[in-house]
């Protein structure tokens, strides 16, 4: 059995906030070749102080991707108080990725070279997950969505459009595409 987890003080929440500003805004310019650090010099820290809340770059890279799955979790549930299975799908397939389109470091994160650490962040990505399987579920059994997606699904569309949000990448003709070839029934 662990301990429960104390909540951080006041300057230690700073601090930590602080290390991800940094790396999110390192890891979205320059991706898997920012050094912990630059991090910590761009944070205004020591790298003890930086290495005092994150491990190595898979544990502060799993914390990026744990702070936009709180938010995203927002997200979720303002979809599924939504009434129309269809709507409720688009509401939160559009929000999370309009969410993440301003947000390299998570798409960074997300797809980069290394398997995230789901494990760092099993509650946010738990609570996450729960509601957008109860969306999924809801618009499939309202004959809205094909009747084999599932909530795996969602994670290969999202992943698609985010592969298209560099460059002149068009996410949403993208969406329009996918959605055109799991929707069923007429709109």
């Amino acid at each position: 059995m662990t301990a429960p987890e104390r909540p951080l003080r006041a300057d230690a929440r700073r601090n930590r906030e602080a290390v991800l500003d940094a790396a999110g805004e390192l890891f979205a310019r320059r991706g898997d070749a920012v050094q912990m650090d630059e991090i910590a010099e761009r944070a205004g820290l020591g790298v003890g102080t930086l290495y005092r809340h994150f491990a190595d770059k898979q544990a502060l890279l799993a914390a990026i991707i744990g702070r936009r799955f709180e938010a995203m979790t927002a997200v979720a549930r303002a979809a599924d108080a939504t009434e129309d299975p269809w709507t409720a799908f688009e509401t939160l397939l559009y929000g999370y990725l309009e969410s993440v389109a301003a947000d390299a470091a998570f798409r960074f994160a997300l797809l980069g070279p290394q398997e995230p650490r789901w494990n760092d962040i099993a509650a946010e990505k738990t609570d996450f997950s729960a509601i957008t399987e109860r969306i999924v579920l809801r618009a499939v059994d309202a004959g809205r969505l094909r009747a084999d997606f599932h909530a795996a699904d969602f994670v290969l569309i999202t992943r698609g459009a985010m592969a298209n949000m560099s460059g002149t990448g068009d996410w949403r003709r993208h969406v329009t595409l996918v959605l055109e070839g799991v929707r069923r029934g007429g709109r």
